[in-house]
């Protein structure tokens, strides 16, 4: 049980003094960013999807 406490211990210590933590404004356009590519990434697989499908459809209707 000691080694674990002391664990939590060294844990919260290096989390409040050797980490560094990034700046609100880095933290919103990080954010911002990730959302753009996001969104991005979903619109590039549906038109793969759509694409696939009308693909798919126009072959079994031969």
């Amino acid at each position: 049980m000691r080694k674990f406490i002391n664990y939590l211990k060294e844990s919260y210590k290096e989390l409040t003094k050797k980490v560094t933590w990034p700046t609100w404004d880095k933290l919103q356009s990080s954010a911002i960013l990730v959302m753009v590519a996001s969104v991005i990434f979903a619109l590039v697989i549906f038109v793969m999807d759509f694409a696939f499908e009308h693909l798919m459809s126009a072959i079994y209707n031969l």
